[in-house]
């Protein structure tokens, strides 16, 4: 970045008209969906600062600190804001809910009340219908769908899946443990185990689709569950390619959202893939068209033209090696998804928690299938 144009970014005064504009539209956020795109236009990846803060390494040494730290405290303000702002939402809904349904027990039924059925009829859970549709998508190539415990060993959640002793996904901040953190038994983090499993109990080549209830210790809000649901798909033959990874995937995105829909594919690493990309899928909304029309403005995918979807790869050869594979033979790709984040882009769903409430008002109106 130009030196000039980095030294303009991070000016006091445009650091705080940045952090007074902000904190005014957060104020002004009368609903999760405007809060959450508050949450884009002043703390995404293209907020004023976040590019004052990219522009931190155009600046001459002696005056980074003091910058840095002036953006940190303003980007730190917001969030506090933000977060505030959220759970002040949340109270006035379930305030605005209670009064909603507020029931008089002692009024007296009219008539026609008295004649009314009294079974309203519900409807499947979301997840389970997604499920079994992207299960669907992938048994009509021809995979089987595999399943496991969600009670796992340690060995099948970390070690076969080439995660080292010392990575953070096995401190207690991430992993259940079922008695203690010695005890070699977690309630598993991933579907992977599945795949191991699959790789050690069918002849190659192995096409498997595994969807499933996974653990974390995150705490319940608009985006985070400790209890959430992943499918992950593997395919282990002769030949397999980045490229015959590729086509997979979009075609689970147009199975999902629509037909034409890309993913691309963004370098990044996973212990058990090598190498390792993040899926990103093409806007469902816009197509992309904010990229190139500058009069579009889309709240979907907040201008990027892109959704962050999952993580993918080519399997890496020690987890083939450590299940008795032949890696100069085999090769194989995974990927795996969030059905929550799936859901939730697919039916723009702005609160993770109406997932997890067991609210039939909202599970009704999917019906029996999606």
């Amino acid at each position: 970045m130009d030196p000039q144009q980095a030294a303009l970014l991070v000016e006091p005064d445009r650091v705080a008209a940045a952090l007074s504009e902000a904190l005014a539209a957060i104020a002004a956020a009368a609903t999760p969906p405007d809060l959450a795109a508050t949450r884009q236009l002043h703390d995404g990846d293209r907020s004023p600062l976040a590019l004052a803060n990219r522009a931190l390494g155009s600046l001459p040494p002696s005056e980074r600190a003091a910058a840095g730290a002036r953006i940190g405290a303003a980007r730190t303000s917001i969030r506090e804001a933000l977060l505030a702002r959220e759970g002040l939402l949340h109270q006035q809904w379930q305030a605005a809910t209670l009064r909603a349904e507020r029931v008089d027990v002692t009024e007296a039924l009219t008539r026609s009340e008295q004649q009314r059925p009294r079974v309203g009829r519900g409807g499947r859970h979301p997840l389970s219908t997604i499920a079994e549709r992207v299960a669907e998508v992938f048994t009509a190539l021809g995979y089987e769908v595999a399943e496991g415990p969600e009670v796992e060993a340690e060995w099948f959640t970390f070690d076969a899946l080439n995660i080292p002793a010392d990575h953070p996904a096995r401190s207690m901040q991430d992993t259940f443990f079922v008695t203690s953190g010695e005890s070699g038994v977690v309630l598993r983090t991933q579907t992977s185990p599945i795949q191991i499993r699959a790789l050690l109990a069918r002849p190659l080549p192995v096409y498997v689709i595994a969807p499933g209830r996974v653990y974390r210790t995150d705490e319940l809000d608009a985006t985070h569950t400790p209890v959430f649901h992943q499918v992950e798909g593997l395919a282990v033959d002769r030949g397999i390619t980045m490229a015959d990874l590729k086509g997979t995937l979009d075609h689970l995105a147009q199975a999902m959202f629509g037909s034409g829909l890309v993913t691309r594919l963004r370098p990044s690493y996973f212990p058990f893939t090598e190498p390792s990309a993040e899926v990103d899928l093409q806007c469902f909304a816009c197509r992309g068209a904010c990229l190139t029309d500058a009069s579009v403005a889309c709240r979907t995918c907040g201008n990027e033209g892109w959704i962050e979807w999952g993580g993918c790869g080519m399997v890496n050869p020690r987890v083939l090696r450590g299940v008795g594979i032949d890696t100069d033979t085999y090769s194989g790709f995974a990927f795996g998804m969030g059905l929550e984040r799936t859901l939730m882009n697919r039916h723009r769903i702005v609160d993770m928690r109406a997932l997890v409430e067991g609210d039939i008002r909202f599970t009704r109106q999917f019906g029996s299938a999606l």
